[in-house]
């Protein structure tokens, strides 16, 4: 592809590649925004996994061909997820469609076990995510959220303003 030697060729083939790949995806996220990685969505998630998978491919790819498959498949996975991004803020309907609401897994310092078991999240879990958030005493928990992108937040203290809680679902909901 570069050079006759073959050992030669791998070695500047990874090389070129793989910083091309990458100064194009640079490339592509400055066009797009910040929003690109930003795994506020599944949307943000999948498109973080599928960049690293096709950077990954073009980096490997032994002609032309297929490394210009993955930058050109690149475009289009950013061409998704801003014509998503755009859909969701105009329309809540499509917004329901394609977002998982958070749901609650805690509250009030108690633990919603069918969230639990919905989610397949275990108490050892949830404690482990608590101890992570400097959680002192259960009955401080105000909220403990499984968030769109698998993320779990916390929120603890003595007092919590519902709005936070805005768009969370229970199981029931």
């Amino acid at each position: 592809m570069f050079v006759n030697d073959p050992a030669l060729d791998l070695f500047l083939r990874g090389l070129i590649l793989t910083a091309t790949a990458m100064v194009w995806v640079v490339l592509l996220t400055r066009i797009n925004g910040l929003r690109s990685f930003s795994k506020m969505t599944n949307f943000d998630f999948v498109m973080t996994v599928a960049v690293g998978s096709l950077l990954a491919g073009a980096s490997q790819a032994t002609g032309w061909k297929g490394f210009m498959q993955a930058l050109v498949a690149m475009v289009g996975l950013f061409l998704v997820q801003y014509t998503a991004a755009r859909m969701r803020k105009s329309s809540s309907t499509f917004e329901t469609l394609v977002q998982n609401r958070p749901l609650l897994l805690m509250r009030d310092g108690a633990f919603i076990e069918e969230a639990l078991f919905a989610t397949r999240v275990t108490e050892s879990d949830l404690i482990a995510k608590l101890r992570e958030s400097n959680v002192l005493e259960l009955s401080k928990v105000r909220a403990v959220i499984l968030e769109t992108t698998g993320d779990i937040s916390v929120m603890h203290g003595d007092t919590l303003e519902e709005d936070l809680l805005l768009g969370t679902k229970t199981i029931g909901d």
